[in-house]
């Protein structure tokens, strides 16, 4: 393929071209569009394609589904999530700069990983073309944020360190317990003062603009008969964000009274957040010969400092003067290797293959939670601004060490390609067939430590500190011995392993019996391997929890060319999806307004049944108009509840599989150039689509045990019918671009875009008493 080839691909009409003509509903962003909208990094990039909209901490939603329902590839190799708190990899972390396409699959075909229901999204990285460098600096204002006075961070994370990501190295677990299973060891007043390099401190600081600075070079060297490319990028940003709203928890005490408030809390919530990349590809292409070699680095770094005003627990008593602190770190890096590699042996023959080898870790290292109370221990009047009342030992001062490391990711995939038949004039040959392999293989390993602070004088009087400098009154407790740290940890429970699996093997056949018909006949076989090992609580020994499940996964893609500018479109498939880490993770997640997160090991994976529907229209080569209806059922959904804690206090964030759900809607997309409606208007176009969907669950018994009122058995009552969890009814995205080129065919642009959804469930679920 020539330069100019991989040139035209890369424009926003090329890639409205290559989606006409494909067989899969398939959508891409371009290079170009990327460039226009002033898009930074590949989550901004996705949020312009129709029904897909971005939840701030919950990822992006594909036709109102939650982030489980959605997959991650990058150059056609699985991607593993470097959050365990997400499915897939935090896509504002990775820049476009070195992106050459986001190709959207919203219709599953079998060479996909069968993990579909959303969407499965593949990254492709930039096709080096032609020689380029180039250096970009952005700024960035936020209004709530930028310029504020005493915004708080950790004490030294806003120095060069944090700027690189690398404070992390001072809150790791101390050496005297590093390396060893938890024992309650009770440290030193030596220990305690010099062991945790870190501070209970946090400075105030001016936030500045966001900025982000990049470099990017791409180099062509020829090498024998064929091109030899390099590409290089660096990537550094940094944004401070401050949030404030309310963080309130509801429940009711039992089944004659009203529902009340667990928690009710004004939250105010500071983040410092860095972000890194880096990416090295090399790339040999010859006549019939393409082969890719890609190092990718990611690293996120979130300083929060939270804090949260009022009462918990139902205490409704520290409505005026209750206050706790979060001090906390999130750190995720992310290394994946990549060699991809294509061979066109003769016109009717074809082999491809790739693998990659990831290593993946995230932790929230040294999590400080400081509980106190805003009123003067003497005279019951609110204390200054950043001044508390305190006292040692319960759960006032927590440090929280959790830590999710990839023992092993692996990822490959393997295809042959034959065509059959005789082209005579047409470009393609009439019947296409190409078998393959793909799958992956996932080791984590989870460790969650916890050391406490505690007195040796259980009758100290509480005193009063200052909130942001409590570091000094701490050591000097130390000294005097009234306070030391020992830690915690439930020895049984401190660490676990998931280990999975997946390998999958396709066959599809594409026939093309005349030029106006596309029919893509796929079937895909994909064994899951699953193993957890977890130990309940106070057990002396590991639970293997094994699960071994086998699907077979069919698919059917048919096109119908009406004439040149209307396509009608029918698919059909069956899917899985797979839960989250922290869905299936054994552990407890303590959050300190105790609302908790417990993983839920016996989780099933959900079965999808999906159906597509669509109509388009391509009035020019720049503008295009379609409405899709899609329907699906999901059996075994997953979905986010809320149940009563087994504690005595608190409530819990665990997950359940419903019966079945069952969603349909309808989606509505143009892109219009506007010279038709007046030659004044010529430099403006009009993007614009739509999603509006409809969604009914059918609970399981585990759910309507968790749900419904211990009465209704007496009444005969019945709980309302409600939508899937996370599903959203509606989603709006537009964008308007006013583009002119200079004498020298330069090109401006400016482009003005919005987005909007409709309300979400967060979580369901209750105590039996609603």
């Amino acid at each position: 393929m020539s330069s100019r080839e991989v040139a035209i691909k890369k424009t926003e009409t090329a890639v409205l071209g290559e989606q006409k003509k494909a067989i899969i509903q398939k959508q891409a962003v371009s290079a170009e569009e990327i460039s226009r909208k002033g898009i930074s990094n590949v989550e901004q990039g996705l949020t312009k394609v129709t029904g897909i909209t971005t939840v701030e901490g919950r990822g992006l939603f594909v036709r109102g589904l939650e982030e489980r329902y959605n997959y991650l590839l990058i150059n056609g190799l699985g991607s593993p999530s470097n959050n365990p708190f997400q499915k897939i990899i935090a896509l504002k972390q990775f820049p476009t700069d070195v992106v050459g396409k986001l190709n959207i699959y919203k219709t599953f075909n079998s060479n996909l990983y069968g993990d579909f229901a959303g969407a499965t999204f593949d990254i492709e990285t930039l096709t080096i073309d032609k020689p380029f460098s180039k250096i970009e600096f952005s700024v960035g204002v936020n209004t709530l944020s930028t310029f504020r006075d005493n915004f708080k961070v950790a004490e030294g994370a806003d120095g060069m360190n944090g700027y690189l990501g690398l404070n992390s190295r001072d809150r790791r677990l101390p050496g005297e317990i590093r390396n060893s299973r938890p024992n309650n060891y009770r440290f030193s007043a030596n220990e305690s003062l010099n062991s945790f390099k870190d501070s209970w401190n946090v400075d105030n600081v001016k936030a500045l603009p966001n900025t982000s600075i990049g470099f990017t070079t791409a180099q062509k060297v020829k090498m024998g008969s064929g091109n030899l490319g390099i590409l290089f990028s660096l990537n550094q940003g940094t944004k401070f964000e401050y949030k404030e709203g309310a963080n309130n928890q509801f429940r009711s005490q039992g089944k004659d009274s009203f529902i009340d408030n667990m928690n009710f809390l004004n939250r105010k919530q500071y983040n410092y957040e860095t972000e890194s990349s880096a990416l090295l590809g090399l790339g040999y292409k010859n006549k019939g010969t393409v082969v890719n070699l890609n190092a990718i680095y990611l690293q996120n770094t979130n300083n929060i400092i939270e804090d949260n005003f009022g009462y918990k627990d139902n205490l409704v008593q520290n409505k005026k003067s209750g206050f706790f602190r979060t001090n906390q770190l999130d750190v995720s890096r992310f290394l994946d290797l990549q060699l991809t590699a294509s061979q066109k042996i003769t016109d009717r023959h074809q082999v491809k293959a790739g693998a990659s080898y990831v290593i993946n870790n995230y932790s929230q290292p040294d999590r400080k939670i400081i509980d106190g109370n805003r009123t003067d221990p003497k005279t019951g009047a609110i204390l200054p601004e950043n001044m508390i009342q305190m006292r040692y030992g319960g759960n006032n001062l927590i440090r929280q060490y959790l830590d999710v490391d990839s023992r092993f990711y692996g990822s490959a995939f393997a295809e042959y390609q034959l065509s059959l038949g005789e082209k005579g004039d047409r470009k393609d040959y009439p019947i296409q067939i190409a078998v393959g392999y793909n799958g992956f293989s996932d080791f984590r390993k989870t460790s969650y430590r916890f050391l406490f602070g505690r007195t040796s004088n259980p009758s100290l009087a509480p005193f009063v500190v200052n909130i942001d400098t409590p570091q000094d009154t701490f050591d000097t407790s130390i000294r005097n011995g009234d306070l030391f740290y020992q830690e915690g940890s439930d020895v049984s429970q401190f660490f676990s392993s998931f280990y999975q699996i997946i390998n999958g093997g396709y066959a599809n056949v594409n026939f093309k019996p005349t030029d106006s018909w596309d029919v893509l006949l796929g079937a895909r076989y994909e064994n899951d391997m699953t193993l957890i090992r977890y130990s309940d609580q106070g057990a002396a020994k590991k639970n293997n929890l094994e699960k071994n499940k086998d699907f077979f996964l069919p698919s059917l893609a048919i096109k119908k060319a009406l004439n040149n500018k209307h396509n009608l479109r029918f698919a059909f498939s069956k899917t899985v999806t797979r839960p989250i880490l922290i869905e299936t993770m054994p552990i407890k997640y303590i959050s300190p307004d105790n609302v908790n997160i417990v993983g839920n090991q016996n989780i099933k994976n959900s079965e999808n049944y999906n159906f597509d529907v669509k109509w388009e229209y391509y009035p020019s080569t720049k503008e295009m108009f379609a409405v899709n209806l899609f329907a699906k059922r999901i059996d075994n959904a997953i979905e986010r509840s809320l149940t009563a804690s087994a504690d005595a206090t608190g409530s819990t964030i665990t997950f359940f599989n419903a019966k079945k759900a069952e969603l349909y809607g309808v989606e509505l997309e143009g892109i219009l150039s506007l010279n038709r409606i007046s030659e004044a208007l010529k430099n403006f176009t009009l993007g614009a689509n739509a999603t509006i969907m409809h969604s009914n669950v059918e609970r399981s018994q585990e759910q309507l045990n968790m749900e419904q009122p211990t009465w209704f058995k007496n009444t005969g009552e019945t709980l309302h019918k409600r939508g899937l969890q996370g599903a959203a009814p509606y989603t709006i995205n537009a964008d308007l671009k006013y583009e002119i080129k200079n004498r020298n065919n330069l090109a401006q642009t400016f482009s003005l875009v919005y987005n909007v959804s409709g309300s979400k469930i967060y979580a369901t679920g209750g105590n039996r008493y609603r």
